[in-house]
């Protein structure tokens, strides 16, 4: 497995966020690691999330830095220069695909049915993303799907919660679970950054413990 999936399978979350302001994502990469949460994946869906990529892989935080929501070769070539070290796609587009494998840089596609996890295996991927999770079938599909397709592994994304969190985690088949909850935008707006790191704190917990 490549090691930053490796990295990011040991911390077991990822925060998917969005950012109206860039110059939220320091403090905000403050309460993460605070709460034991060393990964941030930056969404594609502002104008401010390059510059936001940017502000983090400058500073001295010790954090994985990925671009999620990215729908054109023009976001990853953007989200790459400013220093994100993988990308997230919603769905599978094959020329996105193909353009990070073919320069290296290195993706998790979403899916959601077995023909896109076959896609992914036939370009030689071990880990997609799968979106969105719990309206897609949640767990009982992950299951069902990584049984049939060897050594794949997901990053469940779309509905996970503090509630559902211990069932994902303590699958075998789920490498992360990607998670909008501890990093609502209402809680950036507000720069809640003290609730932040309490319920990261708390994921963290519950996939420890899960495991």
């Amino acid at each position: 497995m490549n090691k930053i999936f490796a990295k990011i399978k040991k911390t077991g979350i990822i925060p998917v966020i969005k950012l109206d302001e860039s110059n939220d994502i320091l403090p905000l990469a403050e309460a993460l690691l605070n709460g034991g949460i060393n990964v941030a994946e930056i969404t594609f869906r502002t104008m401010a999330a390059a510059e936001a990529i940017k502000l983090l892989k400058h500073s001295n935080y010790d954090i994985l830095i990925g671009a999620g929501t990215v729908l054109t070769t023009d976001n990853v070539d953007k989200a790459v220069e400013a220093g994100a070290e993988f990308i997230v796609t919603p769905g599978f587009n094959p020329r996105i695909v193909d353009y990070c494998i073919n320069n290296g840089i290195l993706i998790a596609p979403g899916t959601s049915i077995p023909s896109e996890i076959e896609m992914a295996l036939e370009r030689g991927l071990d880990v997609v993303k799968f979106f969105p999770a719990e309206q897609s079938g949640g767990l009982p599909k992950i299951k069902a799907m990584g049984a049939a397709y060897g050594d794949i592994k997901f990053i469940p994304t779309g509905g996970i919660s503090l509630d559902n969190l211990s069932s994902y985690a303590s699958c075998e088949r789920v490498l992360a679970c990607g998670g909008t909850f501890m990093v609502k935008d209402s809680l950036i707006k507000e720069k809640k950054w003290t609730t932040i790191t309490d319920l990261s704190r708390e994921a963290i917990e519950i996939i420890n413990k899960s495991r």
